[in-house]
């Protein structure tokens, strides 16, 4: 059983911690500007860059608000629609409904994406429900992105969210009524800190999908850019590997950042 078990270890070691080992690495090199050779000599210069740079600070920046507001956006989705899964469908429709949940992943992510763009072009049907109330469709941008991402992971915070509250009990709920709690008491006090592990779970897929994704962006974000963009054109358009891996790690350290915050809170121990 051991030697089963470190096969998968020998693999994360080798092929994905090994891989960041190698990326952070390249991180220090630079390209010839003449030859577009790679020169392997051990610079700061494409951290100092990125750190100095007011518009990788502000891409840095608008990227991260972006992931918290999809974050958001899914919480505030997924608590009602996981909660009468759980809670007020009788078992065979929950099932249901959780498949009804995963329907949309079994799509494929490039389909969805361009969808939506159909729907916030000019001819859309966001435009053809609007324009009538003298209301004009928001288009392509910063909005566009975080709806569709929303769309996109609303499954990966439903499901966690479902899972933690099939654990809570409904002796806790009636009781919670018995004593003369309201529901928005009971949730506050009852459900919220029962599935706060849930939520943190949920959170730690949206956060990170959305800071690394970088096609939803180029599909309906218009001019805006976000960081895995920036990695994404210095890899294919400027052809410059090393500034590429250096820019990559912004959202790996902003990841890992996040899960040392939730670390300390606790929630991980409790899922």
């Amino acid at each position: 059983l051991a030697l089963l078990l470190s096969a998968p270890m020998l693999w994360l070691v080798i092929a994905y911690l090994g891989s960041l080992a190698t990326m952070f690495i390249t991180a220090f090199w630079s390209v010839d500007s003449f030859t577009g050779s790679l020169v392997k000599i051990w610079s700061w210069d494409n951290f100092h860059t990125l750190l100095t740079a007011d518009v990788y600070r502000t891409i840095a920046l608008r990227s991260i608000g972006v992931a918290v507001a999809v974050t958001l956006i899914d919480a505030l989705l997924a608590l009602p629609i996981a909660l009468f899964m759980a809670k007020v469908l009788p078992l065979r429709f929950a099932q249901f409904a959780v498949v009804v949940v995963l329907l949309p992943l079994w799509a494929s992510y490039l389909v969805k994406a361009y969808a939506w763009r159909t729907m916030f072009s000019e001819g859309g049907v966001l435009a053809w429900l609007l324009n009538p109330l003298g209301i004009s469709a928001p288009g392509y941008g910063l909005g566009a992105t975080v709806l569709v991402l929303a769309y996109l992971w609303l499954p990966y915070m439903i499901l966690p969210i479902y899972a933690g509250l099939e654990r809570l009990p409904n002796t806790l709920l009636e009781a919670s009524s018995d004593l003369g709690a309201n529901g928005g008491r009971t949730f506050r006090s009852i459900v919220l800190p029962m599935i706060y592990p849930s939520l943190i779970a949920g959170s730690i897929f949206t956060f990170s999908l959305s800071l690394g994704d970088y096609i939803t962006v180029k599909i309906v974000g218009g001019k805006s850019q976000l960081f895995a963009n920036v990695v994404y054109d210095n890899v294919g358009t400027a052809g410059n590997l090393p500034f590429a891996a250096a820019a990559a790690m912004v959202p790996v350290v902003t990841i890992l950042a996040y899960l040392f915050l939730v670390r300390r809170s606790g929630a991980l121990e409790n899922l």
